[in-house]
C-alpha cells in the first residue's frame, strides 16, 4: 500500500511549478498501534488480576501547518486526534472507545527545491500524546500525557497553483500511560493521506 501512494504521487509530474512558503493541510487515515499492551486492568470493577489491556488500531484525523524555512528545509507544527479502542482481555471480554490527542512539531528535509511540484520529504520531532480513557474528557485535563519522539517520510504533490496532495508514514514513540504495568515503549502509526492548500 505504502509503495503504491507513494509511487501514484510520484507520477503526477516532477515538473518545477511554484514557489511555496506556507502550506496547511488536513489528513485522514489508519492509526496502526504496534507493541500496544498497557498491563493489567485497573479501570474495570471485578477484573481478575490476570485481565491484560492494550489499545487496537483505530483512525486518525490530522491538521498540520508548514512552512519553507529554506531551499530544502521545512518545518511542521499540528493537531491530530487518533480513535483507539480500549480493549480489555477479560473475563468478559469487552472494548470501549479511547481517543488520543497529539501535539507535534517537526523538521523536514525535501527532496526537492520549494518550486517543484513533487516534493518527497523525511521528518523528524518531537510530540506529545494524550490519553485520554474511557469516561474521561481531555477539556477537564484528566487525560496523561506522554512525551516522544517522531520520525518517518511523506510526499507532497502540487494540484494547480493553490492546492496539494500529501501522504505521510509516521511513527510516534512514546511511553505507556497509567502504570499499568506494561513494558517498553509504545508505537502510534501514521498511514496518511490529505488534501492542503498553498501559500
Amino acid at each position: 500500500m505504502k509503495f503504491t501512494l507513494f509511487s501514484s504521487l510520484l507520477l503526477l509530474g516532477s515538473a518545477a511549478a511554484f514557489g511555496q512558503s506556507f502550506d496547511a493541510s488536513i489528513s485522514g487515515g489508519a492509526s496502526v498501534i504496534t507493541n500496544n499492551s498497557i498491563g493489567q486492568d485497573i479501570f474495570s470493577s471485578g477484573a481478575t488480576a490476570s485481565s491484560q489491556v492494550r489499545l487496537n488500531n483505530g483512525f486518525r484525523l490530522a491538521f498540520r501547518l508548514g512552512f519553507d524555512l529554506k531551499s530544502h528545509i521545512g518545518a511542521e507544527v499540528g493537531y491530530a486526534y487518533n480513535r483507539s479502542q480500549l480493549h480489555f482481555d477479560g473475563p468478559p471480554v469487552t472494548e470501549q472507545g479511547f481517543g488520543i490527542h497529539q501535539g507535534f512539531a517537526d523538521a523536514l528535509y525535501y527532496f526537492s527545491k520549494e518550486n517543484f511540484r513533487i516534493r518527497p520529504f523525511v521528518a523528524g520531532g518531537i510530540h506529545f500524546s494524550n490519553f485520554v480513557p474511557p469516561g474521561s474528557s481531555a477539556q477537564y485535563g484528566q487525560g496523561e500525557n506522554k512525551f516522544g519522539v517522531n520520525y518517518g517520510a511523506g510526499v507532497k504533490a502540487r494540484l494547480g497553483e493553490k492546492w496539494e496532495l500529501r501522504g505521510d508514514f509516521r511513527q510516534y514513540e512514546q511511553g505507556k500511560p497509567f502504570g499499568l504495568g506494561g513494558s517498553g515503549r509504545l508505537f502510534l502509526n501514521e498511514i496518511s493521506v490529505g488534501f492542503g492548500i498553498v501559500i
